[in-house]
């Protein structure tokens, strides 16, 4: 009997090696960015830390947003971050929140002098993100009629400092270290504040995105995530 179980065993090797997971985000600094070649920023130094804590295995891969979106949607073991919480996405994934809790501003090239005082002022110019971007499910409805979009927010920020936007819309932490970093922007319009996470396929069990909100609440809790926060130049979230 011994050596029929030793040889089942050996048949299926595979069964106990748990499937990573597999982590996607996008070039969006000062959150998730590549730096000399490795993938950083304060949601990533995060999720690393989440990750190690429950000792899951994952995969980390950068791509241009919208299609680490749709793989998060549309692919098994997949997450997708630093990811806006809204109505319209709340039921098409599992959340891990707040990796960061942010208002979305409206962003102009410094001495433009574009200064809408509202939303509806602000549907008369030309307004910069990228494709299923959160800043782009709420331009969408609320109706703008002129969205320029680009692969990634760095090409958003070329577009607006070369003239070729009006405005941008980006989170309040990631203008403010735009600014640290000189970059030639002001704020023109600031909206409401949003929860950001990881957002996960539906096929992710629900005991997995259990562990990893309690790593994260832990971070939170212990202080970790401010001090990541402030590492990067941003503000805590409160």
């Amino acid at each position: 009997m011994k050596r029929i179980f030793f040889a089942l065993a050996l048949s299926f090797p595979a069964i106990a090696q748990a499937e990573p997971l597999k982590l996607l985000t996008e070039e969006y600094p000062p959150y998730n960015f590549t730096s000399n070649g490795a993938i950083t920023g304060a949601s990533v130094e995060q999720v690393r830390l989440m990750m190690k804590a429950i000792d899951a295995p994952f995969e980390l891969e950068i791509l241009p947003w919208a299609r680490a979106f749709a793989r998060a949607k549309n692919e098994d073991s997949t997450c997708v971050f630093t990811t806006g919480h809204d109505d319209e996405r709340d039921k098409r994934f599992k959340w891990i929140e707040p990796l960061l809790i942010d208002k979305m501003v409206m962003v102009r090239k410094a001495g433009s002098g574009i200064d809408p005082l509202t939303i509806e002022a602000a549907k008369r110019f030309t307004i910069g993100t990228q494709r299923d971007d959160f800043s782009y499910s709420f331009l969408t409805a609320n109706e703008f009629p002129k969205i320029d979009l680009a692969a990634d927010m760095e090409a958003t920020l070329k577009k607006l400092l070369n003239n070729r936007i009006d405005l941008m819309m980006t989170s309040e932490k990631t203008f403010e270290a735009m600014k640290a970093q000189g970059k030639g922007v002001e704020p023109a319009l600031v909206l409401g504040g949003k929860r950001y996470g990881l957002a996960c396929n539906l096929s992710v069990p629900d005991a997995l995105i259990g562990k990893m909100q309690k790593a994260l609440e832990d971070l939170i809790a212990d202080g970790t995530q401010d001090r990541i926060s402030a590492d990067y130049g941003l503000r805590p979230n409160r």
